[in-house]
């Protein structure tokens, strides 16, 4: 008579070779657990069921593998554990067994693999930095020109509102000398003298100024004229 345990067992963690779909070379360590559910099967089907498992889970893997590039291993993993599984229980169903659990340990690559893909993880780190860089100064650029045609924006609008009052002045201006004659003409010529006469008085260096006889006579002609406005 034969006894056979119904408890769930671990076939110990196998590793073997597979080359993906890009032609990477790389070392799968594999881990399943399963149960028999007909002893009947399994003894009778099969001579040595732990070592069948084990050698139908290493060519799936290695097909499976083969389907895919590296990256999409790496990434991918869970459906290709899954995809391990399935074809594991419809293999192994005819020797009364049933697979619980496949599990895919650990994705190895050999020193010439790893050095290769390093370099290549560290040259596109360079080119991101690069990238990150030229978009900064880019975006430093863009503020600068920014802030200038703002300066130069408000720099405009301040000669408009200057230009605008300078007009209006002038005017104003034209239109007493228009309506007053020569009198509002000599009003304005004098106010000129007086306003140049207050900007040599406000400048710095000598205490003493020196005021000609005509600009005497501005300002008595323009308090005179102030005086008849009043």
């Amino acid at each position: 008579a034969h006894k056979v345990s119904v408890l769930e067992r671990q076939l110990p963690t196998a590793s073997q070779d597979a080359i993906t779909a890009d032609n990477v070379l790389v070392k799968v360590e594999t881990s399943v657990f399963y149960r028999v559910t007909e002893p009947e099967k399994t003894v009778y089907r099969i001579r040595d069921v732990d070592g069948a498992i084990a050698t139908t889970v290493a060519g799936i893997v290695r097909s499976e593998i083969g389907k895919l590039e590296l990256d999409q291993v790496q990434s991918n993993r869970a459906q290709l554990i899954e995809r391990v599984r399935e074809q594991v229980t419809a293999m192994v169903d005819d020797w009364g067994v049933e697979v619980t659990r496949a599990e895919i340990l650990d994705v190895n690559l050999d020193e010439q693999t790893r050095a290769a893909m390093l370099q290549q993880l560290n040259a596109e780190r360079a080119r991101r930095a690069q990238v990150m860089e030229a978009e900064g100064k880019k975006r430093s650029v863009e503020l600068a020109a920014d802030a200038d045609l703002y300066a130069a924006e408000q720099a405009a609008k301040a000669r408009r509102v200057t230009a605008d009052a300078e007009a209006y002045a002038t005017g104003v201006i034209a239109g007493a000398i228009k309506e007053n004659g020569l009198e509002a003409a000599q009003f304005q010529v004098a106010l000129k003298q007086v306003e140049a006469l207050q900007a040599v008085a406000a400048g710095q260096g000598r205490q003493t100024i020196l005021i000609p006889a005509n600009a005497l006579d501005a300002f008595g002609d323009a308090f005179k004229m102030l005086k008849g406005r009043a």
